[in-house]
């Protein structure tokens, strides 16, 4: 543990260190430069930062505490500029899950959102831990009461009434991986240089408070000529020899018999180039978790499929789980995402890559990322080729079942949607019915999956989905298609208004099951906590802003006939407006990942033998 200990310390020093020659650049900056002299706002210091981080669309509410004392109020600084657009979204919650679902999309950038102190923060807060959770990199902004204000402690609006103007941030400290609270002009531009560099290296949220005493005073630029430092430390070169020596021994010990095993953090700190480097020029059979899904492109030769443990297909069990070495990399053992925590892959035959530490069997390094890691790996496994070429993968294919009858079955309705599919769309799953059915769909070239499977807020990708289809508009990519469930849209519904105000066209595929049916499964079949109202699906889009047959379309399919010809329907591919398909399904259907998650789980929390009998 000692040795733990220490590795993890000197890992934190080398971000340390990073973070120290990057003030110490900006003073040389100031030093060479005549120009340096110039002055800019807070507001506008911080604008400028995000934009060279590539963000062009800010989520969040205006309130009070975003108002400052002398001209404007801070988002006004935001519609002025010329790059940030002002996303105003419905409320709080929404706007989270909107920050979420574009830094999901805009890789290599992060989400923005803003809120006001208290009130506004505190409801965006679900949105901010599942994106800790699942390491998404968001800025969260949060306009506070003057610094004079924080320090006399008046009962102001907003407060908890006993004078802990500090409690939010307390919070904040619980769901953010790095924290600023401004408190002066001469640390400002420091302070938001240091919170956005941790949101981007550690791939986690972090908060910025922002009082309305100091949104306008000005403050050197000479720092926005100097880059944001958000590469990964180096790693320790004695130590990264060692760990690719050892690497390199087990897997020549391997044979062709060793298999790489992708999740979600190969996308969260992109390493997507580095990892299509390494399969290239290896050949190494690959597969991923469901939270990898995407990671690498599913029609991929040497791609064989999604590994969820026991849930897992037969043939991509059996190859996985009886290859003598398992590179796993970025993996997130989470229950959903390990079926149930059902890999049966010893600790002997594992490697483990992650952002920040290396793991060969049963010795930890600390300090040794993936990133800088990987492109050496490759040069050292690429001689190996030839060998890891005759390890066969089973094509990963997923035919439409032939039914006898009309009813649109989980068991019909993935692969056909998946026929529907075209290189580049973002594809966006609902946790549930979705999330599960989808999973064994491969999807085309450069196709984006999307989907909350650690945190799993119901309701979480009406609004990730704006986020994603105005990211995946800039990134000029496909189609934005959201699958989500009757019961899931009803927590988050508002957000479709603002698709249409801001003219993204996403394809919204709402399953009708009469409730929630992953719930039914895991407890309460027949319990009336698990129905809901039925809305009148197909008047949604008109009654939050859009014309019927203009801006917006509407549709109810009942069979397989009617989904199947409005699939193959050219102008509704086109996806030129936004269209809602209610698509009416049995109560009690499911796809079969999330019937065995469902016994997995029950089993687990000792209920699920209840729950049907109820």
């Amino acid at each position: 543990m000692a040795s733990s200990v220490t590795l993890q310390s000197v890992a934190s020093l080398q971000t340390e260190v990073n973070r120290l020659r990057h003030e110490l650049q900006t003073l040389k900056v100031e030093d060479e430069s005549p120009a340096a002299a110039e002055h800019i706002t807070i507001a506008d210091y911080l604008l400028e930062r995000l934009s060279q981080l590539g963000v062009t669309q800010m989520f969040g509410l205006p309130g009070d505490f975003n108002l400052g004392k002398k001209l404007a109020r801070s988002i006004d600084y935001v519609e002025d500029n010329k790059t940030i657009e002002w996303v105003g979204n419905c409320n709080e919650l929404n706007a989270s899950y909107a920050a979420d679902g574009y830094a999901r999309v805009k890789e290599g950038s992060i989400g923005v959102l803003t809120t006001t102190f208290g009130v506004g923060e505190l409801s965006a807060t679900n949105g901010i831990a599942g994106a800790f959770s699942e390491h998404v990199p968001i800025l969260h902004i949060v306009g506070v009461p003057s610094t004079a204000q924080q320090k006399s402690k008046p009962m102001l609006h907003h407060t908890l009434g006993d004078g802990r103007y500090d409690a939010y941030y307390k919070a904040a400290q619980q769901f953010t991986i790095s924290q600023a609270s401004l408190t002066d002009k001469a640390s400002a531009a420091a302070e938001i240089d240091r919170v956005l560099t941790d949101c981007v290296v550690y791939a986690r949220p972090v908060y910025l408070m922002l009082p309305t005493d100091l949104v306008h005073e000005k403050i050197p630029a000479k720092r926005l000529r100097t880059p944001l430092n958000i590469q990964p430390p180096e790693n320790e070169p004695e130590v990264e020899e060692f760990v690719l020596d050892e690497i390199l021994k087990l897997v020549k010990e391997a044979g062709e018999e060793a298999v790489i095993l992708v999740d979600a953090c190969a996308i969260r700190f992109g390493i997507k180039k580095e990892l299509e480097e390494l399969l290239l020029k290896t050949g190494f059979p690959v597969y991923a978790a469901p939270m990898g899904k995407t990671a690498v492109k599913e029609n991929y030769e040497r791609y064989g499929g999604i590994y969820v443990g026991t849930i897992s297909r037969p043939e991509v069990k059996e190859k996985v789980e009886t290859a003598k070495l398992i590179i796993s990399i970025g993996a997130l053992k989470s229950d959903f995402n390990t079926g149930n925590f059902t890999y049966h892959i010893p600790t002997q035959k594992t490697i483990e890559l992650h952002s920040d530490h290396t793991r060969v069997q049963f010795a930890a390094y600390h300090g040794i990322g993936f990133k800088r890691l990987l492109p050496k790996l490759t040069a050292r496994l690429s001689p190996l080729k030839s060998e890891a070429k005759t390890f066969s993968v089973p094509k990963f294919v997923s035919p439409v079942p032939q039914e006898d009858n009309q009813t649109i079955s989980h068991s019909w309705l993935w692969p056909r949607v998946g026929q529907f599919f075209k290189p580049k769309d973002v594809i966006v799953a609902e946790t549930g019915t979705s999330s599960f059915g989808i999973l064994d769909v491969p999807l085309p070239e450069d196709a984006i999956f999307v989907s909350q499977i650690l945190w799993g807020s119901i309701g979480w990708t009406v609004g990730s989905t704006l986020g994603a289809a105005l990211a995946a508009r800039e990134r000029q990519l496909g189609r934005t298609i959201l699958f989500v469930g009757d019961g899931s849209i009803q927590l988050t519904v508002q957000e479709l208004s603002v698709m249409m105000r801001t003219g993204v066209t996403p394809i919204i595929f709402l399953l009708n099951n009469s409730g929630y049916t992953i719930e039914r499964y895991l407890h309460g079949e027949r319990r009336r906590y698990n129905d809901i109202t039925d809305w009148k699906w197909t008047k949604l889009l008109e009654v939050l802003g859009g014309t019927e047959g203009k801006t917006a379309q509407s549709y109810t399919v009942r069979t397989k006939d009617e989904l199947d010809k409005l699939l193959n329907d050219e102008t509704f591919a086109k996806a030129d407006k936004i269209q809602l398909v209610e698509l009416i399904m049995d109560r009690m259907d499911a796809p079969r990942n999330l019937k065995v998650q469902a016994e997995l789980s029950g089993k687990t929390n000792k209920y699920i033998a209840v729950g049907l009998q109820t």
